[in-house]
């Protein structure tokens, strides 16, 4: 049983597995997301590069983003024999480019169609198969709708639902303004657990304290942090003890961040530069004094040669660490 009390979401070109490592120094209990992954990239593209993670990743959640019943069968099978623990299809991209696919959040006018994909999914692995999609699309965004979508979906015999709580606008606004313009309406989230009582429903969409969070899980089962957690990801320090009542992690930022050593001294042993993990660091010291400098030291010598965590540890000492 997968615990989803927290989740991280699955945001493209941010939540990769350097991402998601740093992560689980500040959560071991959160599920984690990659990022969307289309079937195919996995069926006709380097397979390993998009599935390989590690194990300190779990508990981890594949998203896969398709239309084809038979493909996402076939990748949902990948992921359950590459060992992650839940395969996720998306139904709430809004960009033009997966559009022009029938990815992401177009499918909401298909209901039947993301029925099927997912009934495919299940049937094709043991693992958890779910979904995370809208509350609506355009001008289909009412309650009534998005409570139709969630009926005839629900057939797949999927039972999670993660729902981003704004609609998409699928002309005229970018992704980053589809996640800022259309206006939260967690109501709606509210309602669909009270009307489909079996099933998990999960909300996502503009959430970034803690405080928030108590009051949200009293309405819904589970919630899913995006922005927040990329550009402060020191919330995450308190996710272990707040809602699974473990500790597991280190209490403070600096030790956190000095465990994720090991795995920054093998990635530039192969060669690779910092950058590609220390991108993810930037915003873990938001609001402390310091930080401006912190992050200026990093993006001005991470992507020298020879950096490695001894550039994070110069870094540090200009927080007075």
């Amino acid at each position: 049983m997968i615990d989803r009390t927290f989740c991280t979401a699955p945001m493209m070109d941010w939540s990769d597995r350097h991402c998601r490592i740093f992560w689980r120094q500040l959560t071991q209990q959160a599920l984690l997301y990659t990022e969307m992954v289309t079937t195919g990239a996995l069926i006709h593209g380097q397979r390993e590069r998009f599935l390989q993670y590690s194990g300190v990743e779990h508990p981890i959640a594949l998203q896969l983003g398709g239309s084809n019943p038979d493909e996402l069968a076939q990748c949902a099978k990948f992921a359950e024999d590459w060992g992650y623990d839940e395969v996720n299809l998306n139904v709430g991209c809004p960009s033009d480019r997966v559009q022009n696919n029938m990815i992401g959040a177009c499918l909401m006018a298909h209901p039947e169609l993301v029925r099927d994909c997912l009934k495919a999914m299940r049937d094709a692995t043991s693992i958890d198969v779910t979904v995370k999609h809208r509350i609506g699309i355009d001008d289909a965004d009412s309650y009534g709708q998005l409570c139709d979508f969630v009926g005839t979906v629900a057939g797949s015999g999927v039972t999670t639902f993660i729902v981003h709580a704004r609609k998409a606008i699928l002309q005229g606004l970018s992704p980053k303004e589809n996640r800022e313009i259309p206006p939260l309406r967690y109501e709606d989230v509210f309602r669909l657990k009270r009307d489909f009582p079996s099933l998990e429903i999960i909300i996502n969409g503009g959430i970034s304290s803690h405080e928030q969070i108590t009051g949200l899980l009293k309405s819904v089962d589970g919630v899913m942090l995006g922005r927040e957690a990329y550009h402060n990801p020191g919330i995450l320090l308190e996710v272990d003890q707040r809602y699974y009542g473990v500790t597991g992690c280190d209490s403070d930022k600096v030790s956190a961040l000095r465990g994720l050593y090991p795995y920054i001294d093998e990635h530039v042993a192969k060669g690779a530069p910092l950058n590609h993990i220390s991108r993810h660091l930037l915003g873990l010291f938001n609001g402390q004094a310091g930080a401006r400098q912190f992050r200026r030291y990093l993006s001005e010598n991470a992507h020298k040669a020879g950096s490695g965590s001894h550039t994070i540890e110069e870094a540090l000492a200009k927080l007075g660490q």
